[in-house]
This record gives C-alpha cells, structure tokens and sequence, in this order.
C-alpha cells in the first residue's frame, strides 16, 4: 500500500510523483492545480543544478527550510519529465477538468510543451503578479509568474463569473513554509474554476498550500510529496487547518 496520511477533506501520499499517480484510478479528479519544481534558476547546466536555496532565495536571507528535492533536471530531462506527470494527471482527470500549473518565464515555453504532449488543451495563462519580487539592477524586474491553464478536452465549467487573469499577491515570509511556497489566498482563487466540493490533485504538494485552500473553500484534495519533510510538515498543517473548521 502506497504511505498515505487520510485527513477529513483528503489524503497525502508520500513518494514519487509518477509511482504515486500510476497508483490513483482514472478518471477520478476534477481538478488538477500544481506547483512543481522548475528546475531553472539559472541559464546554464551548472546553475540550474545549484542548490535551490542559491537559486531562488535571496542572498542574506536567514530563514532556512528543509531540502526541496527533484530540482536539478536540464531542459531535455525537464520536458520529458513533465510530459510524463502531466500525461497521468490527465489519464486521472475526468472529461472537462481544469489543468492549472505554475511555473517561471524560463521554464513557460518547455511547459507549455509539455502540457500539450500530454493531452491537455491549452487554454491560456495567468499571471501571478508578486509586488515584493527582488529586484534586477539595470533590468527589467522580474515579478510575475505565471499559471499555465489547460483542460482535459472541452473545459467544463460551473459558473458564468469571468475570473481575472491577473493576480496581485505579496509573498510574506512569515507564512512561507516552503522556499517556493506560493501565497493561499492566491490558490483559494485559483480553486475557483472548480465547483465547490471539487476533487483537486497535487501531485506536488510541498508544504500543503493546495490541500489548506481545498480546506478552506470546501474542496477535497489528493497530494503527492516526495520529501517526507514536506510530507509531515503538509500533514501538521491541514490538520490544524481542519480542526480550526470544526
């Protein structure tokens, strides 16, 4: 039995992500929302495989989190890799679920691959626009992420409201638990193209963001982390986070 952690709204597996989805029934998500490492940070070989708190943290930061695992692939191995996480969370998505993945300006061509190698259709991308970002001297500043949003054949919707395709959110390090943690309130908005009490996959689960939002908006939520540091840190929270609704 694949290690498992069953919570009121969920449930948390720790392991690879692709062993791990192998695992899970198809057709069985009605979402998939995911943050996975992005493997870039840098231009060249040797700088995308430097530890990822040289790469994404900025110099004379103390604060220090646990190792992020799975971060070191070049560009080829990126894509191949992706194509085939993204491939089983279609097989697991049911027909007309929203596909939203994040990922940075270097790695938004390779996803953006292979999101379409893997079945989905492309629907577009969303902007994370972060005020806070640090700065480039004699460049342009780089604060925007971005959320790439596919479907599983036709897009399935559950409302007539027409969601931004900009969001404006700070990241506070006080709240981060993750080197690259992205904000709650910001992935509650996203949850918002599934209907409530939707079933939402993250097959990267880090420090528990997507399973705190699914909790905090009435969602359920399947995670998948490969760092069992991550794993029972996620668990600590969403525990907490469940017990506060009760």
């Amino acid at each position: 039995m694949l290690p498992q952690t069953i919570f009121d709204n969920g449930v948390l597996y720790t392991g690879d992500a692709l062993a791990v989805l192998k695992e899970l029934p198809a057709d069985s998500v009605d979402m998939v929302l995911t943050d996975p490492p992005y493997s870039s940070g840098g231009l060249h070989l040797s700088a995308r495989q430097a530890a990822p708190a040289s790469k994404y943290q900025a110099s004379g930061t103390k604060k220090v989190y646990p190792p992020m695992l799975g971060d070191l692939k070049d560009q080829r191995s990126f894509v191949m890799w992706a194509t085939l996480w993204l491939g089983e969370c279609w097989r697991l998505a049911k027909s007309g679920a929203p596909c939203l993945v994040f990922c940075d300006w270097r790695q938004l061509p390779a996803m953006t691959d292979a999101i379409q190698a893997a079945g989905w259709l492309w629907k577009g991308i969303v902007v994370w626009h972060k005020p806070n970002a640090r700065p480039t001297m004699g460049a342009f500043r780089h604060d925007a992420e971005f959320v790439i949003h596919a479907a599983k054949e036709k897009m399935r919707t559950h409302t007539r409201q027409c969601f931004p395709g900009v969001f404006h959110y700070g990241v506070d390090p006080r709240k981060k638990v993750h080197l690259t943690g992205k904000p709650v309130a910001l992935v509650k908005d996203l949850l918002a193209v599934a209907a409530t009490g939707a079933n939402v996959l993250d097959p990267f689960l880090g420090g528990g963001t997507t399973a705190l939002a699914c909790v905090e908006t009435g969602r359920r939520f399947i995670g998948v982390e490969l760092s069992p540091e991550y794993a029972a840190l996620a668990a600590e929270r969403i525990h907490v986070a469940e017990a506060s609704l009760q």
